[in-house]
């Protein structure tokens, strides 16, 4: 029985010496969470794109993980909550939600912090060339596809309908870009809203079943006082053959798409990341991924962005020389 014990005890200090010298990689990274947005949408390119860039998989401390959403205002709760470290959100639902002032939610939404700017996010909304519909309120008893519920594609598009009057006047259909495509390629929908960068994959592929226009959207907003109402937006021009068969300038608005994070995130992680991702190499994998991301970089770092920032965030873009 002695010689038993002298052996488990033994075994039990080699056991613990081996677990104390086992380097520290081997141990468990803290996992970070990343939301991202829905299938045919940049804003789950841009989780995608940081979780598998090589030197982000090689820091030690942490490990990304993109997790998929309905989009912005979800990914707002979720980052709010700190079900998601970080998100993919429209800086006008960070400014809104900040404020409780989204439609139907009073809610104040205070523990999403900025980090970065990393592209804008224009309005489209897509018809048949020969529909006949110029304008979004021509939309009237139409069957519309207003993005997904929760997202900030559905968001913007029940604030701008309703700038119009006009949000109760459709058939509303919320769906996901990938599908409102499929639906107006078969003849279910009459047009489709999308708030993404273009060219979207999902235009392309309702180019591909229709001849579609889109709609300018720029003159609606600027002849219904859009811009007076909700600041944030800018105007810009998506360009004559970035569709097949749209052959002119579509003027329209854009809100500015952010990265941000949960105020409870460590300083050191989210200046981590910024560090990786914000360097030429990083912005280069960022830009093969889809090139929206071309936007991406130091000089912009803060563009858009009107809400508070995170100080890990802040250290980083002070360093950088475009914060004081």
């Amino acid at each position: 029985m002695r010689k038993l014990f002298v052996s488990v005890i033994s075994a039990l200090c080699i056991a613990a010496m081996v677990t104390l010298a086992l380097p520290e990689a081997s141990l468990a990274k803290k996992r970070i969470v990343f939301g991202g947005g829905p299938a045919g949408g940049t804003f789950q390119v841009v989780a995608n794109a940081i979780q598998t860039y090589s030197p982000v998989k090689e820091i030690k401390e942490f490990t990304i993980q993109a997790q998929s959403s309905a989009g912005s205002i979800e990914n707002l709760r979720k980052a709010n909550s700190g079900k998601h470290d970080f998100s993919v959100v429209y800086a006008g639902d960070v400014y809104m939600g900040r404020k409780g002032m989204l439609a139907g939610d009073s809610a104040k939404y205070e523990n999403v912090l900025a980090v970065a700017y990393l592209y804008g996010a224009p309005a489209q909304l897509v018809v048949r060339a020969d529909s006949g519909i110029k304008s979004a309120k021509d939309l009237v008893g139409k069957k519309v596809g207003v993005g997904n519920a929760g997202s900030g594609a559905f968001a913007n598009c029940e604030r701008f309908f309703t700038h119009l009057g006009i949000w109760d006047k459709i058939e509303r259909n919320a769906m996901g870009y990938n599908d409102a495509a499929a639906a107006f390629g078969n003849n279910q929908l009459d047009a489709f809203w999308l708030f993404t960068a273009f060219p979207s994959g999902a235009v392309i592929m309702a180019a591909q079943t229709n001849d579609i226009a889109l709609i300018n959207l720029g003159k609606d907003a600027e002849e219904n006082g859009y811009f007076s109402a909700y600041p944030y937006f800018s105007k810009l021009t998506i360009p004559a053959g970035t569709y097949r068969g749209v052959d002119t300038d579509t003027p329209s608005f854009q809100d500015s798409t952010l990265w941000v994070a949960n105020q409870n995130v460590p300083d050191d992680v989210v200046y981590k990341l910024l560090s990786v991702i914000f360097t030429d190499e990083g912005l280069a994998y960022m830009t093969s991924q889809k090139k929206t991301f071309k936007e991406m970089s130091i000089k912009d770092g803060n563009k858009g962005i009107v809400t508070p920032l995170h100080p890990g965030a802040i250290k980083f873009w002070k360093e950088k020389g475009i914060m004081q």
